[in-house]
């Protein structure tokens, strides 16, 4: 059966109370993935996919998630500022579908909305390079994402 895939407040009882989430930005190129702690209160960085075939993504994407014993993915969804969808979030969603059909671990789906923006101001602000924060945004956006994801999960849970 596929795994479900939900808003990340629909997402959460569907992982166990701990456990690290595995979090994406899902580029056109390449994928950002971050990893929380089994406790869910820090994200950090693990690499930049570069995109082959979905299958090679997927598999590397299920490594990764076995090598920190993950028990859920948390996808960016990049809605307009609008709040609509556009041909980004669709293929956000044919891909979180297509992982769903791979893996029993459930997907929550995060507004990522300007995440990629946020953290290009801030790698400017660092004096990044720009041929550096190329190499580096795909992976800094996936640790904004989930870390805000956690944040917001911990609020739900009422933590301090």
């Amino acid at each position: 059966m596929p795994a479900p895939i939900l808003p990340l407040i629909e997402a959460a009882p569907h992982w166990p109370d701990r456990g690290a989430l595995v979090g994406l930005d899902l580029g056109t190129k390449t994928i950002g993935v971050a990893v929380s702690d089994p406790y869910r209160r820090l994200a950090t960085g693990v690499e930049t996919i570069h995109r082959k075939q979905f299958k090679a993504d997927a598999a590397r994407l299920f490594t990764i998630a076995a090598e920190r014993n993950a028990v859920g993915f948390v996808l960016g969804l990049p809605i307009n500022m609008d709040g609509s969808e556009g041909p980004r979030a669709q293929s956000t969603r044919a891909f979180a579908r297509n992982l769903a059909g791979l893996t029993a671990l459930a997907i929550g789906l995060w507004d990522e909305r300007l995440s990629t923006a946020a953290v290009e101001r801030e790698l400017i602000g660092m004096d990044v390079s720009r041929a550096r924060r190329a190499e580096v945004i795909d992976e800094h956006a996936a640790i904004f994402i989930l870390q805000g994801a956690l944040d917001r999960l911990a609020k739900l849970r009422g933590d301090r």
